[in-house]
């Protein structure tokens, strides 16, 4: 490889902000931000959201029942459906 074309990669700790959760990759994302784990520096990268948090992985998403969207529906539309046939 030629010198100076690649950036570095390291190991860099990415923090979800929901849980706290901390955890070491490696990457080659810049930070200003450090942190210290095991008496050893290194790049902080704060996450919104990860596989620890989002609801898709933890099973909390919430699920909308059709049956429930489909009676609204017809309860709705049968008061102005019977004043159209008339």
């Amino acid at each position: 490889m030629k010198e100076g074309v690649h950036p570095e990669y390291r190991d860099v700790v990415f923090q979800d902000l929901q849980t706290g959760n901390k955890f070491i990759t490696r990457s080659t994302l810049n930070s200003r931000e450090t942190i210290e784990i095991d008496g050893k520096t290194y790049p902080l990268f704060k996450c919104d959201v990860t596989s620890e948090s989002h609801p898709f992985y933890t099973g909390a998403q919430t699920r909308i029942v059709e049956t429930g969207r489909v009676e609204k529906f017809r309860a709705r539309f049968a008061r102005t459906g019977a004043k159209t046939s008339a």
